[in-house]
């Protein structure tokens, strides 16, 4: 079995898992704004985050570990008492009991830009990719139009906007990857 290293403080990650033998992980609207909140009160003051979406039985996040120190539990330990906690809530819920989440949840580091902006771009597309949605506009549990919005927000959306150059070129290389066309040379190689 492969050992997964902890997550380490400032540094970027693109954390994914998905429901135990795919099972479903929301349900109805309430599960996953529930998810949303937990994830807000145990994550957000540990990460920042630059993309989500939540899919009927996955996820995706995209965070840098904030290089803050934790009285007595490491940025991985939080995680999964985030996850944790949505399960029980869940269960709770569902009149189910046992393991809801894939474990160890997958985690990958994030070593460059393009790396980076891939991860984001990629996040964004993954309800076109399932074929939930043709366009990542449309899709409502993820980041991409809180990214395009004014409303005040966690998300580090001047941030992402800065690394895409800007709201058209977000928009624009979002569209290239959702039609499939190359973007090689887009970050500036």
């Amino acid at each position: 079995m492969k050992t997964l290293v902890p997550l380490e403080h400032s540094k970027y990650y693109h954390i994914y898992n998905r429901g135990i033998n795919s099972c479903t992980l929301f349900r109805k609207y309430e599960n996953y704004e529930y998810f949303l909140k937990l994830y807000a009160d145990y994550i957000n003051p540990i990460a920042e985050t630059f993309a989500w979406c939540l899919m009927q039985n996955h996820f995706h996040f995209i965070v840098r570990i904030k290089n803050t120190s934790l009285k007595q539990a490491t940025p991985s330990q939080v995680f999964s008492n985030f996850f944790n906690a949505y399960t029980k809530a869940y269960n709770k819920n569902q009149d189910r009991h046992g393991a809801l989440f894939e474990r160890p949840f997958k985690r990958k580091e994030i070593h460059t830009v393009d790396y980076f902006l891939d991860s984001i771009v990629y996040v964004h597309n993954n309800p076109i990719h399932h074929n939930l949605c043709e366009h990542p506009a449309t899709y409502l549990w993820s980041s991409y139009k809180t990214i395009l919005s004014t409303k005040k927000t966690k998300l580090k959306r001047e941030m992402v906007l800065e690394f895409f150059g800007g709201i058209e070129n977000f928009k624009y290389i979002h569209q290239l990857k959702n039609q499939n066309l190359p973007i090689d040379g887009i970050w500036g190689d």
